[in-house]
């Protein structure tokens, strides 16, 4: 590992590492000759409560308790990880990365106001038919003890050699039938503000102008917002069970804005199964699993 990046109370400002993330690079580099470097950054003693926070609870759907929705120190840790994604060290362009699949670890429920160290780190690396995958993992402490935990797994698109190609399927698997469902409503402006609230301004999810320079016919909903509300809506659940919990999720089929989408779910006491799926229900957006305890 390198020396640690540390920042204490707040993070690194985010308009000089906008900037840093539209330069681009001088070459487009080859996945054979790409080394993630362990590039590792933290945040000392940051307040986990305030206006920022319930501003997020009402655009994601959650309810208003005294812990945190698991999904809240991601955007905490978003200015670290955007240290290190911007990095001269990092080999990658930051803008056309797509976020393949998160996985949280919650050890505790985390209460409203406990400060938190955040430490953030690249680590390892994948090359397939579709292009290069990394890592970035964080982790959240508090008072001395690891509360928290992420797993991110970006992708960095280029064709092997063997010619595979790099658009994405148009046919997915058969997908399970889950009992409960209900419809998630995502407006067109949910994702400047969501970009505004976490940070993450990438011009696929800000207007649909600028979507079409990277292929989209609309905006696109934030990966992140679209999990973050999927878990509020199953926070409301009488069975709900709460507390440790582990929260895996595979990204699939972009979210157009503005759109609306199926929420599917099974839940067997400590083992929950949903899927966010297209109003035809036939493609997922998303697919997770969450297990307590």
């Amino acid at each position: 590992m390198q020396d640690w990046i540390s920042y204490r109370n707040q993070g690194p400002r985010l308009w000089p590492l906008y900037g840093k993330a539209v330069v681009p690079r001088t070459r487009r580099p080859k996945n054979d000759d790409i080394r993630i470097p362990a590039l590792q950054t933290e945040l000392i003693g940051t307040a986990t409560g305030g206006n920022r926070l319930h501003r997020y609870r009402e655009l994601c759907g959650f309810a208003r308790r005294s812990t945190l929705p698991p999904t809240w120190p991601h955007v905490l840790a978003f200015p670290l990880h955007l240290k290190l994604l911007t990095e001269q060290a990092f080999p990658l362009p930051l803008l056309g990365l797509v976020h393949l699949r998160n996985r949280i670890i919650q050890q505790r429920a985390i209460g409203v106001g406990e400060l938190l160290d955040i430490r953030a780190h690249l680590d390892g690396q994948t090359v397939s038919d579709r292009g290069l995958e990394f890592d970035l993992i964080t982790e959240a402490w508090s008072a001395g003890k690891k509360v928290w935990e992420e797993v991110s797994t970006s992708l960095f698109r280029e064709p092997r050699h063997n010619g595979a190609s790099l658009k994405p399927t148009r046919t997915f698997p058969a997908l399970p039938h889950y009992p409960n469902s209900l419809t998630l409503a995502a407006a067109a402006s949910i994702g400047r503000q969501y970009g505004r609230l976490s940070g993450d301004l990438n011009p696929i999810h800000i207007h649909l102008l600028t979507a079409k320079v990277f292929g989209f016919p609309r905006a696109i909903a934030h990966g992140m917002w679209s999990q973050a509300h999927c878990i509020a809506l199953l926070e409301q659940q009488q069975n709900w069970p709460g507390g440790p919990m582990t929260v895996a999720c595979q990204f699939k089929k972009p979210l157009l804005l503005p759109g609306t989408a199926q929420l599917n779910w099974q839940s067997n006491n400590d083992h929950w199964d949903y899927q966010l799926l297209n109003t035809q229900g036939n493609a997922p957006h998303l697919t997770g699993n969450i297990t307590f305890g």
